[in-house]
């Protein structure tokens, strides 16, 4: 299938790995030229040179903390001097933070920056240029907002989920859609040095939580993300998609 995605300008933001990463290739396969965006420039470069040795054109590096101040701004002036514009906004950097009894002021204030706050701002400083041209794609990686746990991610992965309804209701007439995509256990830095860090536990959650009975590879998800991505995608929008192998108890 013809994706329509030559020429489209992406981001990709916490592509230095794993997920991000995994987006970024299968977005360059597809003809989309890239910015990268992660905190860790000699990862980010190793995925631009991979990227650049497919034969694809070689990504814009960005180095930043999507949690700092006028981060928005900074990538907006990087990608518009660069390409003229962004179709596709892939939200990806995140991470899951459990923690101890209830936590600090800190902790719960560095899970929302990171978690909503700093892709809702580069959302908002993308899309008036996508209303403008009829088209954009804004897809954001959550995760789980089932709280097992006393964990700091949870309520911003819910509040991104309500943001992006909210979001996809307001522009969704200017061709623009916005989409969530909480990935599952899938292998990925987090999973596999952090969370499952042995082959035993791995192997112990996966017989006890996924049908699947196995933990996905990153490319499990990045094919949604590159068909999201599409126009052949424009009635899907306002959604929650889950990619966990079933392990997902509610319907909803």
């Amino acid at each position: 299938m013809d994706l329509q995605l030559a020429g489209r300008v992406a981001l990709v933001t916490g592509a230095s790995i794993g997920l991000g990463a995994s987006i970024a290739e299968h977005l360059a396969a597809e003809g989309c030229r890239l910015a990268l965006l992660a905190r860790r420039s000699d990862l980010l470069e190793a995925v631009a040179n991979a990227i650049a040795g497919q034969g694809h054109e070689r990504p814009v590096v960005i180095v930043e903390d999507v949690t700092t101040d006028g981060m928005a701004d900074r990538v907006a002036s990087v990608i518009e001097g660069r390409f003229g514009q962004l179709d596709i906004l892939i939200n990806n950097a995140g991470g899951s933070r459990p923690m101890p009894g209830l936590g600090s002021e800190a902790e719960w204030d560095e899970a929302m920056a990171l978690n909503f706050t700093a892709g809702r701002r580069l959302a908002h400083a993308f899309v008036p240029g996508m209303r403008t041209r009829k088209f954009g794609r804004i897809i954001n990686l959550t995760g789980a907002d089932e709280p097992h746990g006393m964990n700091a991610a949870v309520p911003p992965n819910g509040a991104v989920h309500i943001w992006a309804k909210a979001l996809s209701r307001e522009v969704g007439g200017d061709g623009v859609t916005v989409n969530c995509i909480p990935p599952g256990r899938i292998h990925s830095e987090q999973i596999d040095e952090r969370l499952m860090p042995t082959e035993a536990v791995q192997r112990a959650w996966v017989e006890a939580n996924c049908p699947a009975g196995y933990i996905g590879e990153p490319e499990d998800l990045s094919v949604l993300v590159a068909f999201l991505s599409s126009p052949k995608a424009r009635y899907i929008n306002g959604q929650v998609i889950h990619v966990d192998g079933g392990a997902r108890f509610y319907a909803h």
